[in-house]
């Protein structure tokens, strides 16, 4: 499949978001298929800013491990990921300002392309007038767009779109550096990819949390309320922004106890109702989590995973809360948690979401991850129907005195009870937390009674077994006989999906199985296929293996091996294939700190202590040094000079940083 993925790399604030989205949309309405990802950090200016958009004829599912095109903003950046760059690949920067070190250079036939900024831009400048420092990214844009092949006529459609809100001027003078750019590039660089073939099918470019927000309004949601956290913050902005066109009311609280309190009010106020937050939002709300359950409250919350424990990696991915989710408040109530695969996926599950928690009276948690919800790609437009059909579940909607006492809490046979809304007659009842009767009156103190107990938790407690009839069984994906199989759950689906294919095309035929319902677990049904494979590797965003413990834990059954990313990145297909190649040849992969992972210790102490005066150079692995471990030793040069600063001492085992010594 013919394919590109440009990297953009620079400060916060050097304008990446901007340059990234120009890209993406431009190959989206050229009718390719997209997928990027942004590696940010929580400040407005400066630090490292790494994003990668993925181009593909056909459909990408991860943002990949090759490295096409670097477009760099900064000195940094060419240090950090020139090395990274593939045979046949570009590195495009300022001249001006920047140099490129060919031995930073590792592949082969990289083509290196200096942009003399001043120069490009100077006929730019006569026509507009002087331009802002920021405004490199455009025209090294453009410079990619010739040598990728992509043209520059759909950038040029999507600069009008994103400054048509500061006039003609400021379009003008945003497609003459584009255009300034791809004209350089045109007149002295060679393409670096073969010819597209264009569609022109025009696909929705979109987040995860996008598709959530989407789903939660085509799905009837009428309450949104939530505490800005990220990763689950681009919810409430777009609930904000549609507030008025959706018709949901939408609610900033000052807490995420608040918050999920409002949206349990909402349901039980007769609206459908959503929430969302990040992991540590989530530890706040686990109690009401549990007062949703013995409400037999419809509500939905989403809980986006990042880095942890506690602050943790605020803008970092991760699968670690499992746990946490499933083991929610105390006590056994019966919920929902669902773990969508991919932005398709996260439409789908919302949707499914507000009819189960109505048709079911129970609390639903939709687990996502960073990756899941921040990541944006092309979508086909088919996934997202408008037509949602709305079933609101046991409404009573009237209820006469002849038919007695209203019974909200009727032990049933389906587990569901009849529901009123507020302000329906003859149907006044009582929603405590305490455990209560049919008729809702509390059993907890002066009218204690076991059986009520009894029958109460059993009658809600049916309502698993209801569901889980009604929610497809995971199934497994690729060939039925293969020798080895792959199981994760949530964001890992993409890069699982792509290793799966191309360990079955290099020889080692692999299939897949990915879980997206937690709770209720379909036992029986992954029982049945785990038995039947062959060996079973685990692959996971987390230390522990989390789905792995819990399979065990529903079935009895064990993975044979667990292939773990615990550093706050995503999963790349190339690094989940050489850790099944080493575990199918009865090695441990080496925990050690690698030279790449000694150079980004390094980057990380001068970053820390010095700024951007210096940078890594050559490294040097020293067995015997009375460290009572082998040592990196990792030479530091002034960036400016060249010349030898400094030399750190980095431990291979531990990754601690030994010494720093200055050179005289």
């Amino acid at each position: 499949m013919l394919e590109v993925t440009v990297g953009i790399g620079g400060a916060a604030g050097d304008g990446l978001d901007k340059s990234g989205d120009t890209l993406a949309k431009a190959a989206g309405r050229l009718g390719l298929h997209v997928y990027a990802y942004n590696s940010y950090q929580s400040i407005i200016r400066g630090g490292h800013i790494w994003l990668r958009v993925r181009i593909g004829q056909d459909k990408v599912y991860n943002h990949g491990d090759k490295l096409t095109a670097l477009i760099a903003l900064n000195q940094d950046t060419i240090e950090r990921h020139a090395p990274e760059v593939d045979d046949g690949g570009c590195i495009v920067f300022n001249s001006d300002k920047f140099k490129c070190d060919p031995t930073l250079i590792k592949s082969k036939n990289v083509q290196v392309l200096p942009l003399p900024m001043a120069e490009i831009t100077k006929p730019v400048v006569e026509q507009h007038g002087p331009i802002l420092p920021i405004m490199q990214n455009t025209v090294a844009l453009g410079a990619v767009l010739f040598m990728t092949q992509l043209g520059v006529e759909g950038a040029e459609d999507v600069l009008k779109d994103t400054f048509a809100h500061k006039g003609d001027k400021i379009i003008d003078l945003n497609i003459s550096l584009l255009r300034a750019g791809f004209e350089y590039a045109k007149s002295t660089a060679p393409f670096i990819t073969s010819g597209w073939n264009y569609s022109k099918v025009r696909r929705p470019f979109l987040t995860g949390n996008e598709a959530i927000a989407i789903a939660a309004a085509a799905a009837g949601c009428k309450f949104y309320s939530a505490y800005p956290m990220t990763p689950a913050s681009t919810i409430l902005h777009w609930m904000a922004n549609h507030a008025e066109q959706a018709g949901v009311c939408v609610k900033q609280a000052e807490d995420e106890l608040a918050v999920i309190n409002m949206a349990i009010g909402a349901a039980l106020s007769g609206v459908r109702s959503m929430c969302a937050t990040a992991g540590g939002g989530f530890a706040l709300m686990t109690e009401a989590v549990g007062m949703a359950g013995i409400m037999e409250a419809p509500v939905v919350v989403v809980e986006v995973q990042r880095g942890g424990p506690s602050t943790g990696l605020p803008t970092k991915t991760e699968q670690a809360d499992l746990n946490q989710v499933y083991g929610a408040s105390q006590g056994e109530f019966p919920r929902l948690i669902v773990c969508p695969r991919d932005i398709p996926d996260a439409y789908e599950s919302t949707v499914e979401a507000f009819h189960l928690a109505d048709k079911y009276q129970l609390p639903v948690l939709i687990m996502s991850d960073l990756l899941l919800s921040e990541h944006p790609e092309t979508v086909d437009r088919e996934v997202f129907r408008h037509d949602v059909v709305i079933h609101r579940g046991e409404v009573v909607t009237e209820w006469s005195e002849n038919d007695g006492k209203f019974k909200r809490f009727r032990f049933t046979e389906s587990g569901v009870s009849p529901r009123a809304l507020p302000g329906t007659a003859n149907t006044l009842f009582v929603s405590g937390t305490d455990e209560h009767d049919e008729e809702s009156i509390l059993v907890s103190d002066m009218y204690t009674a076991a059986p009520i107990r009894r029958k109460g938790m059993e009658k809600r407690m049916r309502k698993v077994e209801n569901m889980l009839k009604e929610l497809p069984a995971p199934k497994l994906e690729g060939p039925a006989d293969a020798e080895l199989t792959l199981v994760g759950w949530g964001s890992t689906y993409g890069v699982i999906k792509e290793t799966a294919e191309l360990l079955t095309a290099s020889g080692i035929s692999t299939n897949f199985l990915i879980i997206k319902y937690i709770a209720p677990f379909h036992t029986k049904e992954v029982c049945e296929i785990l038995l039947k494979c062959k060996k079973k590797f685990s692959v996971e965003l987390n230390f522990t293996s989390q789905m792995a413990r819990h399979i065990k834990a529903e079935t009895g059954i064990s993975m044979d091996e667990h292939i773990n990313r615990y550093d706050g990145e995503p999963m790349e297909p190339a690094q989940v294939i050489a850790e099944v190649k080493e575990r199918l040849a009865g090695r441990r992969p080496s925990l050690d700190v690698s030279e790449a992972d000694a150079r980004e210790i390094a980057y990380h102490y001068l970053r820390t202590h010095f700024a951007e005066k210096f940078r890594p150079g050559t490294l040097v692995l020293e067995e015997k040094n009375g460290r009572g471990e082998p040592t990196w030793k990792i030479e530091l040069i002034e960036r400016a000079s060249g010349k030898k600063a400094a030399e750190m001492v980095v431990g291979v085992t531990s990754g601690s940083t030994y010494s720093y010594n200055k050179v005289d």
